[in-house]
């Protein structure tokens, strides 16, 4: 996740557990930041306002609009979308609506982290309108155009969607694992994001009383504590019994 703009409009909670993707294209090329700043997505409107889940923009970019507890605003169908993870991929304005190598790329990536963590098995694609909409044969993929009289996702998506769910599933049967190095590089996102919180503030007292007082020397309020680093700071308070003579 590389930035996060909460639309409000969106539905809380959503009504159906999560059991379907959508995957739309934006008529437009831009970066998850420049999606989640239009707007008809930060702009309050319950009547012609919209969202979606996440977005992924060109530079493969990921960012969220609408928590995945919540029901977006974005496919034309109440139904749908309570119970769809809908994403927004950046990509040209005019038919087929190509996107690029980056965001497709992304766009597996969050797949695949989307269904591991809301227990989908597989993604199942049909070229059926009516499987799609009717989840026959187990089909959880649906498309914008099933709702509305509408292009999107647009015909270089639609033709990609079998292939799509054949590399989100490969990763999903192989099991695979992120890396300590990607854990190390979401943990700095959150953590970043934390920071920036304002409700960081409530802390901030005891935080300076603690640095001044030499309790914590040089480390971000935020940052976790290993088991190391957290016996250091109870001896500094004097917490720790005295060891044995």
């Amino acid at each position: 996740m590389t930035c996060t703009r909460l639309s409000p409009n969106r539905t809380s909670p959503r009504n159906h557990a999560i059991d379907t993707v959508t995957i739309h294209c934006t008529a437009g090329q831009g970066t998850a930041r420049q999606i989640l700043n239009m707007s008809h997505f930060t702009g309050y409107d319950p009547d012609n306002g919209a969202s979606c889940n996440y977005a992924v923009g060109k530079d493969g970019s990921i960012g969220l609009c609408v928590d995945e507890g919540d029901r977006s605003w974005c496919s034309s169908d109440r139904e749908n979308d309570h119970r769809a993870i809908t994403i927004e991929v950046s990509s040209e304005a005019v038919s087929p609506y190509k996107v690029t190598e980056k965001a497709l790329a992304a766009l597996i990536d969050l797949l695949t982290d989307i269904c591991g963590r809301n227990g989908i098995k597989s993604l199942v694609w049909s070229n059926s309108k009516a499987d799609r909409v009717n989840h026959r044969g187990g089909c959880n993929m649906t498309c914008h155009r099933d709702f509305a009289a509408k292009a999107c996702p647009g015909d270089y998506l639609y033709a990609m969607e079998g292939d799509i769910a054949a590399a989100v599933n490969k990763r999903l049967e192989e099991g695979e694992e992120v890396t300590q190095e990607q854990f190390n590089a979401m943990m700095e996102v959150y953590l970043t994001q934390q920071r920036e919180k304002e409700t960081s503030s409530w802390s901030k007292e005891a935080w300076e009383k603690a640095a001044s007082s030499g309790v914590f020397d040089g480390t971000a309020p935020q940052a976790p504590l290993s088991r190391e680093q957290a016996s250091l700071v109870l001896d500094r308070l004097g917490l720790l019994p005295e060891g044995e003579s």
